[in-house]
């Protein structure tokens, strides 16, 4: 395991900022939020303001619904700024190679973690099962 020394941590956090605060992942990254929460947040000032209740209503209700944690807003959020992204700037290679990068250690940590349920799973089994079947063993070579 590497050791985490100050300089990693300030070359971590400056390639994670550099990444975030990229012009064009923040413009994909706006526009996804729109389609996902920005609208609702339209509809209540544009609800209240022209006093139209149907429109306040529908803006306050899908508000609400977002702060429920069952919600996988913001996983679709991300997912469509990635699709913007790729759409709107597919030159972009930096960016593009960044989130590949990450897409490919985030598969390769749950193939992992898949293993070693996996191996816990099959070490639970023998230790449940070992024993009876040693004592089956036995009772066969008594007859």
């Amino acid at each position: 395991m590497k050791k985490w020394n100050r300089q990693r941590i300030k070359n971590l956090i400056r390639r994670v900022l550099e990444f975030f605060l990229n012009p064009r992942l923040l413009l994909c990254f706006g526009i996804a939020w729109f389609i996902t929460n920005g609208w609702s947040y339209a509809f209540a000032a544009i609800g209240v303001y022209l006093d139209i209740t149907w429109l306040y209503v529908i803006g306050l209700s899908w508000m609400t619904f977002l702060w429920f944690p069952f919600t996988p807003e913001k996983i679709v959020t991300l997912f469509i700024t990635i699709g913007l992204l790729r759409w709107l700037f597919p030159k972009d290679q930096k960016t593009l190679a960044v989130i590949l990068r990450e897409q490919t250690a985030l598969k390769a940590a749950m193939a992992k973690a898949k293993r070693s349920r996996r191996r816990k799973k099959v070490m639970k089994w023998l230790v449940k099962e070992l024993p009876k079947r040693r004592a089956l063993r036995k009772l066969q070579q008594q007859k």
